[in-house]
């Protein structure tokens, strides 16, 4: 390994909505596929958290 490879840019590893895809591999792709995954779980999670205490509010006051 040599010091040049210190100084290349490194690829952001999120991915960043309308970017252009044309120069990633399917490695990147894959990887990238993964986080929106990941974040699509995470704010479907924050969803349902959100609803779910809405509901409980909702109820509460209706009484």
């Amino acid at each position: 390994m040599s010091f040049l490879d210190d100084d290349r840019p490194k690829k952001p590893a999120a991915h960043e909505l309308g970017s252009d895809l044309s120069m990633l591999s399917v490695d990147e792709l894959d990887t990238r596929i993964g986080l929106l995954k990941e974040e699509i779980l995470r704010m479907e999670a924050e969803k349902e958290r959100k609803t779910a205490g809405r509901r409980a509010a909702d109820s509460f006051f209706k009484s």
